[in-house]
């Protein structure tokens, strides 16, 4: 039976932990699962567990000497001078128990997804513990131990003979996914981040287009500090409908990072609820019109774990499954359950209030500064099309 969506899960998801207080918290997945469930939104037919992947599938991207690293510093065997070498043990990437072990399975639930999108046996497949797209060939970074993204892709290419759209809407960009292909022509990356001058990783910028067969395929917009809704939906709607005429995609894979929001605590945009309502709606449009439906998500940032991510993650959800008949409230047996442990007051609605956040003076020159960089960024499309047009 071919379902129209499935929902990549299980509780061994959550060992992915660094520590209790660290920003990266998988609450996040148990939060949204529960919201959806306690909306009659998802059931357990529609749960799909993950499996590990293998030193093999892993290797696509990784190097063995990393992996092999991973695994010594998740069983204590690691110095701390070698485990800094390969970006783990780190403020950002600190070493925790069988670190190989949770990590493989966040890949292996992106593989899963993409095996299930790939094989028909579902349109849409969402792997909420991954995105983990800063993990680098030979080092952790920014959260990020192995490149689940990076894996996922290649791993379409090589079992499916696929060309890949990835669209990556996380605040932070997604660096370690487009090095990976940086001189690939049959996978294209799209990253809407804020600018690197003022956040990590400080790359980004319109001028990364990719190199030698490459070139061409690596589009950046990085966007300005307090960059709202309008700006960033604009962007993103002309960048995504341009690039994917342009490349014309088997399948699409999107990371949902969830922190451009206002209340994130580690950026500068000014997003609400509403850019994640838009974002999914047309991911989902793009798939059918160019890929036959096929769309593999998954996460990624959203360190405003109570408030933010689980609606943010939800809508992605209720938009695969074209399931809109939701109430304007949240559901009171939720709110209830997690309010009693939540730091902060959790929403009661799914849309933000009206003033979530005082007037941004800057709104005309940041929406202006952002128009210019999309353009730039989308100057190649624009010089191909010329080119075909002058041919024909």
């Amino acid at each position: 039976m071919i379902k129209d969506s499935v929902f990549i899960f299980s509780g061994d998801q959550l060992s992915y932990k660094f520590s209790d207080d660290h920003p990266f918290n998988q609450i996040r997945l148990e939060l949204t699962l529960d919201l959806l469930k306690k909306m009659n939104a998802i059931h357990e037919a529609d749960i799909v567990p993950p499996r590990m992947a293998t030193d093999e599938e892993l290797e696509l991207i990784h190097l063995p000497e990393y992996i092999d690293a991973v695994k010594k510093a998740g069983r204590g065997e690691l110095p701390k001078e070698i485990a800094e070498n390969y970006g783990i043990g780190t403020e950002d990437t600190p070493i925790f128990p069988n670190m190989h072990e949770a990590t493989a399975l966040i890949v292996g639930g992106t593989l899963t997804a993409a095996d299930y999108v790939m094989t028909g046996k579902a349109k849409h497949a969402l792997n909420l513990a991954g995105g983990l797209h800063h993990g680098f060939r030979g080092k952790a970074s920014g959260f990020c131990v192995y490149n689940d993204c990076s894996v996922a892709i290649k791993y379409l290419q090589i079992k499916y003979n696929a060309r890949v759209l990835y669209i990556d809407t996380d605040a932070h960009h997604g660096d370690g996914v487009q090095w990976a292909f940086y001189d690939n022509p049959d996978v294209c990356t799209l990253s809407i981040h804020e600018t690197g001058r003022y956040l990590f990783p400080g790359t980004g910028n319109v001028s990364e287009r990719g190199q030698e067969k490459g070139y061409g395929y690596s589009f950046n917009i990085p966007l300005d500090a307090f960059t709202e809704d309008e700006s960033f939906l604009d962007v993103y709607t002309t960048a995504v409908e341009e690039i994917a005429a342009y490349f014309k995609p088997d399948v699409i894979l999107t990371q949902n990072g969830a922190d451009a929001h206002y209340l994130d605590p580690l950026t500068h945009l000014s997003g609400t609820i509403r850019l994640y309502k838009e974002i999914p709606r047309l991911a989902h449009k793009i798939a059918h019109q160019y890929c036959n439906g096929r769309w593999i998500a998954v996460g990624g940032g959203g360190y405003d774990l109570w408030r933010v991510a689980p609606r943010a993650w939800a809508l992605l959800w209720l938009e695969m499954t074209e399931n809109y008949d939701f109430s304007i409230n949240l559901p009171f047996e939720w709110i209830e359950q997690w309010g009693n442990i939540a730091p902060v007051s959790l929403p009661l609605k799914w849309d933000d209030p009206d003033h979530l956040y005082p007037p941004i003076p800057r709104k005309a020159e940041i929406t202006e500064k952002n128009k210019k960089t999309l353009e730039k960024a989308l100057y190649p499309i624009k010089i191909k099309n010329k080119e075909t047009i002058q041919e024909n």
